[in-house]
């Protein structure tokens, strides 16, 4: 009689043992759901961003939501601190976390052979022999001025033929292209070729403006190239015609 009582009384301790133990093991888990569902702000894109965005003009294109945690991705990002002077590396879509994966230096989005287009400014490309652009001797980075010449005058009623030196320092982004020889020749001749010229393809970061007259100029008239240094003085020598080349 005595050993059934122990035993029973030795059974309904293990049972609350059991029902506290599951109880512990509901509240973790309920503890655990809980952070897991704490709301947290992070940064989300609402508008499509392009490649190459600067931070700065991310503007309304993202915005804090709160989402919570267990949904946020590790490197989403609560802020813009820390982020100045960086582009978006990879067109953003509406919907998705601002990752700081996403942002980068915008030198590393600059292809080889080819130098970043300055904040407001766009690049225009036209084609020259190398004659005309320094002996094919420009590379990115180099700054030009940028004379344009017309056969009749760059006026409507006409005119002489007239050269202008229009543009200062003008950045070239990009320059494909360069002088190559043909070594060509008949073993039954004894005189030497000479060097033929490709074309060049010359890109430039200009202004709406600069860039219509560039390619207006490309299309009806001719264009030359100086190349320049930055601290080149830039003045202003006037449209030359017939009447003042030997002045």
């Amino acid at each position: 009689m005595k050993s059934r009582l122990v035993a029973g009384a030795a059974a309904l301790v293990a049972a609350i043992i059991g029902v506290v133990l599951v109880i512990s093991y509901a509240n973790a888990a309920d503890s655990r759901a809980q952070a897991g569902m704490k709301p947290t702000d992070v940064l989300v894109v609402t508008k499509a961003v392009p490649q190459g965005t600067t931070i700065d003009k991310l503007g309304d294109s993202v915005q804090l939501k709160t989402l919570p945690a267990e949904a946020i991705a590790p490197t989403a990002l609560h802020s813009l601190d820390g982020m100045s002077g960086k582009v978006v590396s990879t067109a953003l879509q509406p919907g998705e976390q601002l990752l700081s994966d996403r942002l980068a230096d915008p030198s590393s989005l600059t292809a080889p052979g080819t130098v970043p287009v300055p904040a407001g400014l766009q690049e225009v490309s036209f084609q020259l022999s190398p004659d005309r652009a320094v002996g094919g001797r420009l590379q990115a980075g180099d700054v030009v001025g940028i004379f344009l010449s017309f056969d009749h005058g760059a006026v409507s009623s006409g005119g002489p033929e007239s050269t202008a030196l229009v543009y200062h320092t003008v950045l070239i982004t990009n320059v494909q292209g360069a002088q190559t020889a043909d070594s060509s020749s008949s073993s039954s001749s004894s005189s030497s070729t000479k060097p033929a010229a490709t074309p060049l393809m010359i890109t430039a970061a200009v202004t709406d403006a600069q860039a219509t007259k560039i390619v207006f100029s490309a299309q009806y008239g001719t264009i030359w190239l100086s190349k320049e240094q930055a601290n080149s003085p830039q003045g202003n020598s006037g449209t030359i015609d017939r009447s003042k080349v030997y002045q």
